[in-house]
């Protein structure tokens, strides 16, 4: 990863200005003009012409620690780290006090992939910097080194303090997902080679087939789990998934065997919402409505505020002609989620059921709207079959 992508250098200069005054060190005409034309340069990020001024500062001030550190500062804008750390040690040296230098001194290192001994300065200035900047920098370096020491444990935990301090940071969220990401796929590859044959191993080949939209496999891997415990719960319920994507994917029928699946894992756990869901959801497509209606009720009683089961229920409720109660459950469905089309199309289903055109024409108004907003592909795995507005 280089440093463009990793975080923002622009603002790194303006963190360390004051930090390096010169204003006690009382110095000459010609060391302070170059001072100031070397400050212009860096406010206006011309960095080449800042780098030319410090080195001449360099060689007229050589024991003046901030101009070190100031070149240091510049080369690493640059991009330039090995340059860069050879005058933030000289200015560590002839000052060991100076501001942030010794994190910026890490910053340079893990840039260089000197990760071990970047490691301590990082940790210095994620754990005990008060400059919120600074510590957001050396944090996302922080996460960088442990994973290149392989200390990935501690690398999550950096990145759950970093999602907890910067909860809206754009970077932060994508250097978390991605570091989660890596050590999910660490964690499988480690359950993979410590128990290949495991109930727990099939499980999570299952899970990553389905994921991926290889359902067949996901099917086979799903029921090696059953061959070695019948009884595992939700594992009937995702194999009924899967049955029902390839379905939709292959346009072929599977519902009755998905609908097996999901009558067995009603039988090992009766509180399963999302399989009474599903198996209510195919039972009313298939005119067995009164099956539906008990089916979508016995979801809503284990899982009361379960959206879609309130507009699945209200669909069979139109259908068997009892308008009244589907409006409430529609009602309730648009309260969990202002935004859902399908519950408006079927509250307009039940004003013209109820003869009330006024308010259909609201709430058709307020599904062309919403279906407008959200005419884009779902890229999103769905753990259940999504309502739609039939015939829309």
């Amino acid at each position: 990863m280089n440093l463009a992508g990793f975080f923002v250098h622009i603002r790194i200069a303006y963190f360390f200005l004051l930090a390096f005054s010169l204003a006690a060190q009382k110095p000459s005409g010609e060391v302070e003009g170059l001072y100031e034309q070397g400050e212009q340069a860096l406010a206006e990020h011309r960095y080449e012409d800042a780098e030319r001024t410090y080195e001449k500062l360099r060689d007229l001030a050589p024991g003046m620690a901030e101009v070190h550190a100031k070149l240091g500062v510049v080369y690493f804008q640059e991009s330039k780290f090995e340059q860069a750390l050879p005058r933030l040690r000289q200015a560590l040296k002839l000052k060991p006090g100076l501001p942030n230098v010794d994190t910026l001194l890490a910053m340079s290192l893990s840039e260089l992939g000197q990760y071990r001994e970047a490691l301590p300065g990082l940790e210095r200035g994620f754990h005990k910097s008060i400059d919120t900047a600074m510590r957001r920098m050396s944090g996302l370096q922080l996460e960088r080194a442990y994973t290149g020491l392989q200390q990935d444990s501690k690398a999550v935990e950096v990145a759950l303090e970093m999602r907890r301090l910067y909860p809206n940071d754009p970077e932060v969220l994508y250097q978390t997902g991605k570091l989660f990401g890596n050590y999910a796929f660490l964690t499988m590859q480690k359950l993979a080679e410590v128990a290949p044959d495991s109930t727990w191993r099939h499980q999570a080949a299952g899970e990553a087939y389905e994921s991926e939209g290889n359902y067949t496999r996901a099917v086979e891997e799903y029921r090696k789990v059953l061959a070695d415990h019948p009884g595992r719960a939700a594992i009937h319920f995702r194999i009924g998934r899967s049955l029902l994507e390839r379905g939709r994917r292959n346009n072929t029928d599977e519902q009755a065997e998905a609908s097996q699946e999901f009558e067995r894992e009603l039988e090992l756990d009766a509180t399963n919402a999302n399989a009474a869901y599903e198996l209510a959801e195919i039972s009313r497509k298939g005119g067995q409505l009164e099956k539906a209606r008990g089916l979508f009720e016995t979801a809503l009683k284990y899982y009361p505020d379960f959206e879609e089961a309130h507009v699945g229920i209200a669909a069979a409720l139109i259908s068997l002609a009892q308008p009244t109660q589907a409006l409430q459950h529609l009602q309730q469905a648009v309260k969990l989620n202002p935004a859902d089309e399908v519950a408006y199309y079927r509250i307009s289903q039940v004003y013209k059921a109820l003869g009330n055109g006024a308010e259909q024409q609201k709430a058709l108004l307020a599904f062309r709207r919403l279906r407008t907003q959200q005419d884009k592909p779902q890229a999103e795995r769905r753990e259940v079959t999504k309502q739609e507005a039939e015939g829309r």
